[in-house]
């Protein structure tokens, strides 16, 4: 069967036939990281090259994150492809929420920079290891729903010395409000070109977060406090 437009029915079909989740709230990135105030490390670089070991735990809202991307993916599986038989609108779903994505990402872009990067389950294991530098890696994503085209991505990495002092932080960001995608008799085509968008955008914010991390070990890091924007929460 092959659409070229997605009509008025089958949109209603689609938009009652499946629920695609949306975004959960965010959190402070050190929710449930540290259960003691930290401070003002007095280094003002950070350490990196091959012989400085880092160890990194994910933030609550990069857990959260994957488990809703994984719901994502899952819904339009049963939703999109199967109720309407419109495949490349169901594959494009799927493609643009790669739960590992961002965190792959980031893992990849900090062991080019550190001599040695680990991931722990939690704090309490990484503090046992005694890593050089520590890294908090929060990750969010808002994708497309039957109710928004509003997309977000927003990478971060939160570093801190061996003491659990605050050094700086790296960050990507983007952002896009696209047109509603199912609307009337709007090209499947069309459609499917506007969910790549959004995979697009998280590659952006993705790009940005590598410039901000480059920057961040290149230069000193400026001996001001740094907020949290989700939460007001200071990062030490």
């Amino acid at each position: 069967m092959k659409l070229a437009l997605v009509s008025t029915l089958a949109m209603t079909a689609l938009l009652t036939g499946c629920s695609i989740p949306t975004a959960p709230s965010a959190v402070s990135s050190l929710d449930g990281i540290f259960s003691e105030p930290v401070g003002r490390s007095n280094a003002t670089r950070i350490p990196n090259g091959s012989q400085v070991s880092l160890g990194v735990v994910y933030s609550r809202n990069t857990q959260t994150n994957r488990a809703y991307l994984q719901d994502y993916q899952a819904n339009a599986g049963t939703g999109f492809g199967q109720s309407l038989l419109v495949q490349p609108i169901h594959d494009a779903y799927v493609a643009t929420s790669r739960p590992d994505m961002a965190v792959d990402w980031v893992k990849a872009s900090l062991q080019r920079q550190f001599g040695s990067v680990t991931v722990y389950p939690d704090m309490q294991s990484l503090k046992a290891a005694k890593p050089d530098v520590i890294a908090v890696v929060d990750t969010r994503s808002q994708l497309i729903t039957s109710r928004s085209s509003d997309i977000e991505s927003d990478v971060s990495a939160h570093f801190y010395d061996s003491h659990l002092n605050y050094i700086g932080t790296a960050q990507g960001r983007d952002a896009m409000e696209l047109s509603p995608v199912w609307a009337d008799f709007k090209r499947s085509e069309d459609i499917v070109a506007d969910i790549n968008e959004q995979q697009n955008m998280q590659v952006r914010a993705l790009q940005k977060f590598d410039q901000s991390l480059n920057s961040l070990l290149r230069n000193p890091t400026d001996n001001v406090s740094m907020i949290d924007n989700n939460s007001g929460t200071k990062l030490y």
